[in-house]
């Protein structure tokens, strides 16, 4: 009984480092994916801001103006 508990504790380690393993997987997953959602939010920015800040000011101008 008891060769049978001692061949049965490493495969539950392993078992538990696997689960970790998956776990730690999908947080590089999340954090790249993240990631690039800002970088493309800071592209759309820089190629569109001065698009928008032009936009604002002419808003800007006709509010003041009226």
């Amino acid at each position: 009984m008891r060769s049978i508990a001692r061949s049965l504790i490493p495969w539950i380690r392993s078992g538990l480092t696997t689960a970790e393993h998956r776990a730690g997987q999908a947080m590089v997953e999340y954090a790249l994916i993240i990631s690039l959602v800002v970088v493309v939010i800071l592209v759309t920015l820089i190629v569109l801001g001065n698009t928008v800040r032009n936009t604002y000011c002419n808003i800007e101008s006709a509010v003041v103006g009226a």
